[in-house]
C-alpha cells in the first residue's frame, strides 16, 4: 500500500460501493425525478441562475460526494483513534440514524411508486413494498449477496443508461452539447451550500442522513488506496455517471421525446433493484454495528425481525408526521457531539498519529 495508504484492514468488496456508488439512498428517484424536476427548474424563480440540467446535477452530485469523502476520512483515519463510536450513547444514536434512513428509503419508494406503475391499487403498493423489504433484508444476510445486487444494479444502470441514449437519436455532438450545460453548476456552485428552496432544503437533510452511513460503510468495506485516491473516486465516479444520465434525460426532455412503455418498466426495474441494495446495505451495516447478525440470531428469526423492524418504520413515515428533516437534524447534532467529544480527545488522536505512517 506504501506510506500514504489509508491504513485499513478490511475486505475487497467495498470497491463495489467505488463501482456503484449511485445505489446508496436513491432508488426511483434517480430514475424518474428528473423528468419531473426539469419543468419546476425551468419555471421557478429560485432556480433562474442556471440551466435546469446544472440545477439536478447541483441537488446530487459534486459538492454532496466532497462532503461525504470528509464523513469517509473520518471513519477511515480518525475513529479508528478516538473511538467515538464505541461510546454507549453515540453507538446507540448512530444506529437509529442508519435505521431510520434505511425506512426513508422505503417510505420514497412507496410514495413515488404510483407515479410509475400506473393503476396500481393501493394493496398491490404495500405488498410489493413488503416484498422488496423481505428481499432486501434476506439479501443483508450474507455478504456475497450485497455485493452481487451492487454489481448487478451498477451494470443494469450501465447498460439501460446507453440503451435511452441510443433510443433517443442523439448523436455524439448532441449528447455532448447538452452535457455542456452541466458547466453552469461549476460557475454558480456557491448557491448550493444553503437551501435554495424548501425542496433543496428537503435534499439537504437527505444528504446529511446519508452521509453519516457512507462514511461508515466506506471505511468497512473499502479495499486499502490512498487518501487522494479516494477523495478522488467518492467527487468523480458518481459525479461523472450522474452527469451521464441526466444528460440523456435532459435531452429527452428538452426534446420532447417520450419514453415508451418497456423503457419506463425497465427503469421501474432497476429503480426497485437500486432500492433493494440501499436497504440491504444498509440493514447489513446496522446489525453488524449492533452484532444482530444471522449467525447470533439464525436466519428465521434476523429475516422475520429486521423486515418488521423496517416495514413498521416505513409505515411510520407514512402514517405519521414522522420525517426525514428530524433525522437529518439528529444527524447534525450527532456530529456537533462528536466534534466536542473529538476536541476533549485530541491529544489521543494525535499520539495516535504519530505512532502510525503519516498521511
Amino acid at each position: 500500500m506504501g506510506q500514504r495508504g489509508l491504513p485499513w484492514h478490511y475486505s475487497n468488496f467495498a470497491v463495489n460501493v467505488l463501482r456503484n456508488p449511485l445505489h446508496l439512498g436513491i432508488g426511483c428517484r434517480l430514475d424518474h425525478v428528473p423528468l419531473v424536476e426539469f419543468p419546476v427548474y425551468a419555471i421557478e424563480a429560485e432556480y433562474s441562475f442556471a440551466n435546469p440540467l446544472a440545477i439536478e446535477f447541483g441537488f446530487w452530485g459534486f459538492l454532496v460526494w466532497a462532503f461525504y469523502f470528509l464523513t469517509s476520512f473520518y471513519f477511515c483515519i480518525v475513529e479508528p483513534k478516538v473511538k467515538l463510536f464505541e461510546i454507549k450513547a453515540v453507538k446507540i444514536v448512530n444506529n437509529l440514524i442508519i435505521i431510520a434512513t434505511c425506512a426513508f428509503t422505503g417510505f420514497l419508494f412507496l410514495d413515488s411508486v404510483p407515479d410509475y406503475i400506473e393503476g396500481i391499487s393501493a394493496v398491490e403498493k404495500f405488498g410489493l413494498l413488503a416484498v422488496l423489504v423481505l428481499f432486501a433484508t434476506y439479501s443483508s444476510s450474507h455478504i456475497r449477496y450485497v455485493k452481487l445486487l451492487s454489481v448487478a444494479s451498477a451494470s443494469l444502470f450501465l447498460l439501460l443508461g446507453f440503451i435511452l441514449a441510443f433510443v433517443s437519436g442523439a448523436s455524439l455532438s448532441e449528447f455532448l452539447q447538452t452535457a455542456t450545460g452541466i458547466g453552469e453548476y461549476f460557475g454558480n456552485i456557491h448557491y448550493f451550500f444553503t437551501p435554495l428552496s424548501d425542496y433543496h432544503g428537503w435534499y439537504l437533510f437527505w444528504w446529511f442522513s446519508w452521509s453519516i452511513m457512507i462514511g461508515q460503510f466506506v471505511a468497512r468495506f473499502v479495499s486499502p488506496m490512498p487518501t487522494w485516491q479516494l477523495f478522488l473516486a467518492l467527487l468523480t465516479i458518481p459525479s461523472i455517471a450522474l452527469a451521464l444520465w441526466f444528460t440523456t434525460l435532459y435531452y429527452y426532455f428538452i426534446n420532447e421525446i417520450t419514453i415508451g412503455p418497456i423503457l419506463n418498466m425497465a427503469m421501474v426495474g432497476l429503480g426497485i433493484i437500486f432500492v433493494a441494495n440501499s436497504l440491504d446495505s444498509l440493514i447489513r451495516l446496522y446489525t453488524d454495528n449492533l452484532g444482530f447478525g444471522v449467525r447470533r440470531l439464525g436466519l428465521g428469526v434476523y429475516l422475520v425481525a429486521n423486515w418488521a423492524l423496517i416495514y413498521s418504520l416505513i409505515l411510520l413515515y407514512q402514517f405519521t408526521p414522522f420525517q426525514i428533516e428530524w433525522v437529518g437534524l439528529a444527524v447534525i447534532g450527532l456530529y456537533a457531539v462528536i466534534y466536542f467529544l473529538l476536541f476533549k480527545r485530541r491529544k489521543q488522536f494525535f499520539r495516535g498519529s504519530l505512532s502510525t505512517n503519516p498521511l
